[in-house]
């Protein structure tokens, strides 16, 4: 079979990219594996061995049974650099960032891409849940993935024409059911390993323990929307809006009233007065309906142009503000030069920082950073 071209595959040592090189490789593509270190500090509590090392067995095998090269590359430096230092302060700010999304468009695709062109490869890919389309006028369109419950689109909003161009997704139009199918009936080691959680390439951690190595705790009050004080808080950047407190998360609250105790959550954040207001469940506070969209992104449509589209009539999407979130009916239209995105209904959890990615039907066009102001 004459090859496809040369891949540099994103091979993490979770089952979904070990499925990716197998499918590139039963394609016709000459695949070489790159396994990416970039976070040493997260350990085995048992072993005490940096987690990196035992993901990066788990690859070794895969690329070893797929008879494929692996390399290790580094991006160690970069990662601290353009993803961590940036979310620490982001929530110094009060504000809550997705390092998921950043970790993607400053260091899994754009260094990848660049470690390919040395190796003298045609593409890269990687084991993400999406997929991607050319349309009539040659341009690149991103989609989600046919599996609803994983799709990633979210994560991976700003990805460029570039980017799309020189990238594919091999499991996009599979399930997680049939990849891990595929996976056993292969004899992969890791047909049944769970499916990373937590922040890229750190994993799931307690994120205040995580906050408070950086940012030094300081207390301050919690008012009730009528602006008593029902609580104390131990620092305004550990807690997120829509986050739910109370004793069951650290925190005491004074009882309002009633006999059935109230489920609290966070509404508001006052940084220079260092107050958090929160407001029990159900409260119209602690709902959002417009949303400020601030630092912009298209894929594979002109900004100019989409903007003109909206400036007479708003522009009807879906949208959503977290990955496989509830895709909502949604317009987009400009106020006084800012871009807003009004919800068919109000929803909680819309906390500044995040990200809001729209949709027309399975095609993501783009995002942008939630904004209040």
């Amino acid at each position: 079979m004459k090859s496809k071209g040369k891949v540099l595959l994103a091979l993490s040592g979770g089952v979904d990219s070990s499925v990716a090189a197998l499918l590139l490789k039963k394609q016709g593509y000459e695949v070489i594996a790159a396994f990416m270190k970039n976070w040493s500090d997260t350990k085995n509590k048992i072993t005490g061995e940096c987690h990196w090392m035992e993901e990066r067995r788990f690859a070794i095998k895969i690329a070893a049974k797929l008879n494929i090269p692996i390399i290790t590359l580094d991006f160690e430096n970069e990662y601290k650099k353009d993803v961590v230092d940036p979310m620490f302060e982001k929530y110094k700010k009060g504000i809550t960032p997705n390092p998921d999304i950043d970790c993607n468009n400053k260091i899994k695709f754009p260094l990848l891409i660049k470690a390919a062109k040395k190796l003298k490869c045609d593409y890269v890919a990687t084991g993400h849940y999406a997929r991607i389309k050319k349309n009539k006028s040659n341009k690149y369109e991103l989609h989600r993935g046919k599996d609803e419950s994983k799709d990633q689109s979210y994560f991976l909003y700003r990805l460029s024409q570039k980017d799309l161009e020189k990238t594919i997704f091999p499991i996009g139009e599979l399930n997680k059911v049939k990849i891990r199918e595929i996976a056993k009936k292969e004899k992969f080691p890791n047909f049944d390993k769970k499916g990373t959680v937590g922040i890229c390439f750190i994993g799931k951690v307690n994120l205040k323990e995580f906050l408070q190595k950086k940012i030094k705790p300081k207390k301050g009050k919690i008012l009730n929307p009528e602006g008593e004080q029902i609580g104390e808080h131990d620092g305004i950047f550990y807690y997120t809006i829509g986050q739910r407190i109370g004793p069951r998360f650290g925190i005491e609250i004074k009882k309002q009233g009633g006999s059935k105790p109230l489920k609290w959550y966070v509404a508001k954040k006052n940084l220079k007065k260092n107050i958090i207001i929160a407001a029990p469940e159900g409260h119209k506070l602690n709902l959002r309906k417009r949303i400020i969209v601030k630092d912009f992104h298209l894929i594979d449509l002109d900004k100019k142009i989409f903007k003109k589209s909206i400036e007479n009539k708003s522009k009807k999407i879906h949208s959503r503000i977290r990955q496989v979130g509830e895709l909502l009916s949604s317009k987009i239209k400009l106020e006084n030069k800012k871009l807003i995105i009004e919800l068919s209904k109000a929803i909680t959890g819309v906390s500044p920082g995040q990200a809001i990615v729209i949709y027309d039907k399975t095609k993501t066009l783009g995002g942008g950073v939630i904004s209040f102001e």
